[in-house]
Order: structure tokens, then sequence, then C-alpha cells
């Protein structure tokens, strides 16, 4: 213990290559005689060395030296990763750290035992990449690393990560590479109960390491995932997808406890569930929705829900006319505008409810009386209930020559055939009935006859 001292003190006072040549040496000898923590000391204290001399060319020097060592323990190759780890953020210029980061990466490379050192060293470099403006070179340093396999990372650490490699994508807009990324999470991932306490390890188990400090609690990152798939789905206008990613964010206790959260959340929902095309989903949603206690805070926004359940025509313009003040104030509020079509698209949804309106009161209706309860040319009424009927919304067939709509369902020669089954059937029954009540009059008339 005296002599390291007196190495250590030998460096301190400038003599380092001496006092890094003495450390070797021991290094060597607690290497070759297999002492675990001597060896881990000596590395170390070579690193403090260098470290304390700001010499960081012979810092990285040692690092690469001393992890090709014929024989090294993997301990020691541990305690050195993590050992420089900590000066990085000491280092004077960002050339330095940039320096000193790709020898670790280096040295960490290929080996599994430093593996979370490596992913946490490749998080930072590609930090560092995107401060200097290198979006898409920092997504590709993030996504040599698949830590979903790492089996001693944290959870949330984990997640985190992932979310990082997600959030890179959508910035370089590789949405198809962000797509295939965030599959990696599954919703369920944050409803675990994290007030359980944590199991013991038993012996043979993987330790899980304690994740960072700067990393987000579990429902913290729900929402930085659910606002992550709304960035994804707004580039393809899925307002359905973006509705339920809403759904979820407002599902979040600390957003449901505070009024200045939930409220714009809750009018994202509403709008994106009226920009979503109709279908049993977005019915479901939207019946969910009204049944929300919570919406009778923002009552014109109920008031609008219950005009599309409502089975009754509205009319476009002064829909427009009353709602575009709020539509235009989604720009200030919590989430951002609106996508830059919805307005469009908004006009298109109140269309198509008409024409379901219509289709539920008509079995039949003219071209002109359609586009008049429309409030549309008769040209762009046709054009709407075409686009309804093949995208399977509506069933519906034209007679152009004579302009009439029919709203029937074809059957096909089954149901033809059974609605005849059950109509004989019927009246076969009304024949049966009826020749039982002439029966049973004419027995009367009889019986009064002869008394």
């Amino acid at each position: 213990m005296k002599a390291e001292a007196m190495i250590l003190q030998e460096g301190k006072n400038g003599n380092l290559e001496a006092a890094i040549d003495q450390l070797l040496n021991v290094e060597k000898q607690m290497r070759f005689a297999g002492d675990v923590a001597g060896t881990k000391k000596a590395v170390t204290e070579i690193l403090q060395l260098c470290f304390e001399a700001k010499d960081w060319k012979s810092l990285n020097e040692q690092i690469v030296n001393l992890s090709k060592k014929r024989g090294q323990l993997k301990q020691a190759v541990t305690a050195m990763v993590q050992q420089a780890m900590q000066y990085i953020d000491e280092t004077p210029d960002i050339e330095t750290r940039i320096e000193l980061i790709k020898t670790l990466n280096s040295v960490s490379a290929g080996k599994i035992y430093v593996e979370i050192e490596r992913a946490r060293l490749i998080k930072k470099l590609a930090k560092i990449k995107e401060e200097q403006g290198l979006i898409a070179e920092a997504a590709d340093l993030m996504q040599e690393v698949a830590v979903e396999t790492f089996g001693a990372m944290a959870k949330t650490e984990k997640i985190a990560f992932i979310l990082e490699q997600v959030r890179l994508c959508l910035d370089r807009q590789d949405y198809v590479r962000a797509q295939i990324l965030s599959r990696k999470i599954s919703s369920r991932a944050f409803d675990a109960d994290t007030s359980k306490e944590k199991k013991k390890p038993k012996e043979g188990d993987n330790v899980v390491e304690e994740p960072p400090a700067d990393i987000p609690s579990l429902l913290e990152l729900k929402q930085i995932y659910y606002e992550l798939m709304i960035r994804y789905y707004f580039h393809d206008n899925d307002y359905l997808e973006i509705c339920r990613c809403y759904k979820a964010i407002y599902e979040i206790p600390s957003i449901r406890e505070n009024p200045s959260q939930w409220i714009p959340v809750l009018r994202k929902i509403c709008w994106y569930l009226i920009l979503a095309p109709h279908d049993p989903m977005q019915s479901s949603l939207l019946n969910s929705t009204l049944e929300d206690k919570n919406l009778s805070e923002i009552p014109k926004f109920r008031l609008l829900l219950k005009q599309l359940v409502t089975m009754e025509v509205i009319q476009w313009t002064s829909l427009w006319n009353s709602y575009k003040d709020e539509f235009e104030n989604e720009r200030n509020m919590l989430g951002g505008s609106l996508a830059d079509k919805a307005a469009e698209d908004l006009r298109h949804r109140i269309i198509e409810h008409n024409i379901l309106v219509v289709s539920k009161y008509y079995s039949k209706i003219t071209l002109k009386r359609l586009a008049e309860l429309l409030c549309l040319t008769i040209q762009e009424a046709e054009k709407h209930l075409s686009e309804m009927v093949v995208s399977k919304a509506l069933v519906a067939k034209i007679d152009r020559p004579m302009g009439i709509v029919c709203f029937q369902v074809a059957k096909d020669s089954n149901e033809v055939l059974n609605s005849w089954a059950v109509n004989l059937e019927k009246l076969l029954d009304l024949v049966e009935k009826s020749c039982h009540q002439i029966h049973k009059e004419t027995m009367v008339h009889k019986a009064a006859l002869k008394a």
C-alpha cells in the first residue's frame, strides 16, 4: 500500500511516465496472479493519474493498451470503462470528448460484459452529433445498438433508448425505420405496476442495473412514446390512430389531475374523432368519449360530438361558422395545430355523415334532391357518394340516366331464397289461422240455429 501511494505521489509531482510504468508492472503481476481486485485497482489508478495530469492523449493510449493485454480480466476492463466514462464530462473541448468516447467504444465493441456502457457511450456520441446538426449520422449511430437484447439493462433505460432511436428517425424523416423501431415497445410495457416491491434476484439470475438518474419514469416515457407516435401518424394523416394516442395520454394520472393539461388533450381527442373516417372503431371511441364526465367542461365539443351521433343532416356552413374560431385556437393549445388539410377533411367527414343519414331514411332518392340536402352540386354529390361506395362505407347504386340513387343492399341468392321461405311460412301460418277462425265461426252459427 505504501509503495502504491509513493507511485501515485510521484505521478502527481510531474513524473507521469515513470509512475505509469511502475503501475503497469503492478498490473501485470496482479493479472498473472489472477487477482481481480488488485488488477482493477491498478488499471483505475493508471487512468486516474492520466486524468489528474490532464494528459488526454496518454489516457486514450492507456485505455487501448490495457484492454489489449494478454489474458486481461473482464472485471478490469469493465472497471476501466466505467472509470473513464466519468471523465467524459470533464474534457476541455468537444474534440477531446469525441476522441475519448470513440476510444471507449472501440474497447467495448463486441464485449457483452460492457454492452450497457457501450450503449450509453453511443447515446452520448449521438447527442454530440445531433448538436452539431448531423441528424442522419446520429440516427445511424443509435441504430447500431439493439438494447432490447440486453438482459442486465433496466426496463426504463431500454425504453428511453429505443424512444431516442425513434425520435432521431422521425427527425430525419425516415418514417419506415421509425415504425419498425417503435414496434419494439409494447403498449403493455407502460402498464406495469411500479408500486410492487422488486423481487430479490435468485442465484444465477442476471442482475439488472439501476438506470441513470436522467432516465424518466415509466409514465413519463409513456407520454413521450405516444407523442412520438402522434408525430409518426401525423405524417400519414391517420386521424384515428392519432386520436387513440391522445386517448392514451389522456389516461395518464398526472395529466388527468391537471385541468390545464387534460382539457387541450380532450379537445384534440374530439377533433381527431370527427376527422377520422366512419368505421366501427371510430363509432366506439365516439360513444365512449361522449360518456366522459369531463366533456361537460368543454360544452361546445360535447354538442359537436352529439351532432355526429344524432341521425340528422348537419349544415356545413353553420357548423363551420360556429367552430372556426375553436379550430384556429388549436395552434395555441398543447400539441399544436391540426393537420394542414384538416379543415378540408372536416368538411368531407360532415358530407359523409350527411350521406349516411340520408341512406338511413331513404331507400331511393334522386341525385338532385340528394345534392340539395348536402348543399352541394350534383357532380360533387355524386363524387362523394362514389368515394364512399368504393371505400365500402356505404352500399348504393346510381341510375345515371334516371338520376336516381338506390340505397337498398343487394342480396345474394341464398338470402333471397331464405326470405322467400320465411314469407311462405308466414303466409301459410296466416291461412291456417284464417281457416281455424272460419271453422270456429261456422260451428258457433250452427249451434245457434239448432237451438
